[in-house]
C-alpha cells in the first residue's frame, strides 16, 4: 500500500519554528516534504535557509505570474537551492508554460489552478463568467498541454482533474479536523484522493506530534 504524502505548509518567517516543524514531523508512517512560500522565501534568512537544506522534499510556492522574460528568470534564479517543486500560475498562459517546464531541469513545474481561497462569487467580481469547475477543467487541459509535471487544484475539483491529468494532483485546502481556516473550498484529508496533501495549521499549531499522530490515524 503506498504511503500518503504530505506536504506541511511552513508559513511563518522564523526559522526556529520551520526547524521546530521539520523535528517535530518525522515519521515512517506516511511521507512528509515542506512547502516554503512567498512569506518565508521573502524572509531576511528563509533563501539561506532552504539552500542549506538537505535529503526534504523541498515545494517553494512562489506562484510565479508574470511574463514569460522575468519567468524565466526567476526559475532560473532559483537553480542554485536544489528544490524539488516549484509553483507557476497556469493563467500565465501556454507560451509562458511551456517555455518554463523547457528551462525548468530537475526542478518539477507545478501548475496552480484556481485558488481553493476563491468561490464563484469571487470569480465573477473579477470578471470570470465561467464556474470554477470549468474553469479549472480548462486549466487542467493546458497544464497538459504544457507538459507540467503537477497541478494544484482544491479537493472538490480532483475528480474533474484527474480524467484529464494523469501526472501528479496536489491539492491544498485539506484539514486534520472541520475548522478550515480561510479556505472556502476545504475539506478533511480523509476525504481527499491526491497524490499529495498540503496541510499547515493543522499540523503546525499546537503540539505538532500530536497532530501529525492525529493525522496518521484519521487517514
Amino acid at each position: 500500500m503506498k504511503k500518503q504524502k504530505i506536504f506541511i505548509a511552513c508559513d511563518t518567517t522564523d526559522i526556529i519554528k520551520v526547524k521546530k516543524i521539520i523535528a517535530l514531523s518525522q515519521t515512517n508512517k506516511i511521507k512528509i516534504g515542506y512547502k516554503f512560500g512567498l512569506e518565508f522565501m521573502n524572509s531576511k534568512n528563509g533563501r539561506q535557509f532552504i539552500s542549506k537544506l538537505r535529503n526534504k522534499v523541498v515545494f517553494v510556492d512562489l506562484k510565479l505570474h508574470d511574463t514569460v522574460h522575468t519567468m524565466l528568470s526567476a526559475v532560473k534564479a532559483l537553480k542554485d537551492l536544489k528544490i524539488n517543486y516549484l509553483t507557476v500560475h497556469i493563467s500565465s498562459g501556454l507560451t509562458a508554460l511551456k517555455a518554463v517546464k523547457k528551462i525548468s531541469g530537475s526542478i518539477k513545474i507545478i501548475g496552480v489552478s484556481t485558488l481553493t481561497s476563491l468561490n464563484d462569487k469571487d470569480l465573477k467580481k473579477i470578471g470570470y463568467d465561467r464556474s470554477i469547475k470549468n474553469l479549472v477543467a480548462l486549466q487542467a487541459k493546458l497544464a497538459k498541454q504544457a507538459s507540467l509535471d503537477a497541478i494544484v487544484c482544491s479537493p472538490f475539483e480532483v475528480n474533474i482533474v484527474r480524467k484529464i491529468f494523469k501526472k501528479e494532483i496536489i491539492t491544498p485546502g485539506v484539514q486534520i479536523g472541520k475548522k478550515n481556516y480561510d479556505q472556502k473550498r476545504s475539506m478533511e484529508a480523509k476525504k481527499v484522493k491526491s497524490d499529495w496533501l498540503v496541510i499547515g495549521r493543522s499540523i503546525t499549531t499546537g503540539n505538532i506530534k500530536k497532530n501529525i499522530q492525529k493525522l496518521i490515524k484519521s487517514l
